[in-house]
């Protein structure tokens, strides 16, 4: 595939306007997202425009065709400004388009990618269910061939970008006797479709202006053709494409988050005054910074490599897969020890609302949960050196 990243020149430059649209436009309008189901129309314009629904997504469908590198320097500038102008696009680059442009049909990454690349489109991947997310074995979403057509029923549970989706990936058990992944395909639902629905926007701790809600299905009929990749039963090797892609886009997160909080953190005690001096002279705020500094330094070096690894393995994933948990585990559980330094250091102010590292503190307790808790991390590191040690 015509993925080849472009010309460092026009990418520094591109990612130079990245920046600044990050300092003058997202940043700014943090506060705007207080209690919103979904970013301003004209915010997620802007993201259009600067191409960051393009970013994953190769050339010759009308995305940038970034390699995970340039991904990873992308999401490192965005994500210094709230995660929740991420989460706009995220679902699009990672989950909704990376199991169809790697296993669908020609014809379905022809319909969908350059749509989905221009920020036209808006994917929402379903997996999750009131029974099932880690444990892909309990997941009850059924898809039952009916002539030409696939007929699902089921339910979705904490699905980003639910509400505003034009296109959702769905997940579905298409053989009802199989208790394991491998009864599980995957599907292209177009929004619209007659029996899917969406609940009421989800009510969360943190991550104002991203929506995640349940989806209905029932009695929804697609063509055969939207299964993805022509056949039934590959739909968790499918998901997991989008999964490992989406799962290093998170650890990044992470580091990015780590930075503004940082950044906060070291303005707020160069500026506050106690016993006649700043802050940032006492020995014991020093010494947060510089854990909260070495943390963030450890993160993004390891997320840099793998990101690295991951051009170079091209379709070979499985090597580095267990590389992938350990930057989405140590990233996701760093940033909220780097979060509570920063509460700390800001004192009662950090924990008032409309105070930039409250609302971060809050938004960053999610990345330990979502794309595999911690636990499942560390499962698949554990038996992956389990696998290696018998070998």
């Amino acid at each position: 595939m015509d993925n080849a990243p472009v010309e460092d020149a026009d990418f520094a430059t591109w990612l130079a306007g990245i920046r600044r649209l990050v300092d003058e436009r997202l940043i700014p309008a943090e506060p705007r997202l207080e209690g919103q189901e979904t970013l301003p129309e004209e915010l997620t314009q802007a993201l259009r425009e600067a191409g960051l629904f393009g970013i994953s997504i190769p050339r010759r469908y009308g995305g940038l065709g970034l390699s995970m590198d340039q991904q990873v320097r992308v999401m490192l500038e965005v994500t210094r400004a709230s995660a929740v102008y991420r989460s706009r696009f995220s679902t699009t680059i990672g989950l909704g388009s990376q199991p169809i442009l790697y296993n669908g049909s020609e014809a379905q990454r022809a319909e969908w990618l350059p749509r989905m690349a221009s920020g036209e489109v808006t994917a929402a991947f379903c997996l999750t269910e009131p029974e099932a997310g880690s444990d892909a074995g309990g997941l009850r979403t059924s898809a039952r061939r009916d002539g030409a057509d696939y007929v699902l029923d089921g339910v979705k549970r904490y699905i980003t970008n639910a509400r505003q989706a034009d296109v959702y990936v769905v997940m579905a058990r298409t053989d009802a006797a199989s208790k394991d992944a491998a009864g599980i395909s995957a599907f292209i639902v177009p929004a619209g479709t007659p029996g899917l629905s969406c609940g009421p926007a989800d009510r969360k701790m943190g991550q104002d202006g991203s929506a995640t809600s349940e989806v209905f299905f029932d009695g929804v009929r697609v063509p055969a053709a939207n299964l993805i990749g022509g056949r039934e039963g590959g739909g968790f090797k499918t998901a997991m494409r989008g999964i490992n892609h989406a799962r290093l886009h998170v650890a990044v997160t992470c580091a990015g988050q780590a930075e503004r909080l940082i950044a906060e953190s070291l303005f707020h005690a160069m500026n506050r005054r106690q016993f006649g001096q700043p802050l940032a002279e006492f020995q014991m705020v020093q010494g947060r910074l510089a854990d909260m500094r070495a943390e963030a330094l450890a993160a993004r070096s390891m997320i840099l490599e793998t990101a690295r690894a991951f051009d170079a393995a091209g379709e070979a994933q499985g090597p580095i897969i267990a590389d992938i948990a350990c930057c989405k585990l140590f990233a996701s559980e760093m940033v909220g020890r780097v979060a509570d330094h920063a509460v700390q250091i800001h004192g009662g102010a950090g924990y008032m609302r409309g105070v930039a590292v409250e609302q971060l503190f809050r938004d960053v307790r999610l990345f330990r949960i979502f794309e595999g808790a911690s636990d499942i991390q560390r499962l698949l590191i554990a038996r992956d050196m389990i696998r290696g040690a018998k070998a």
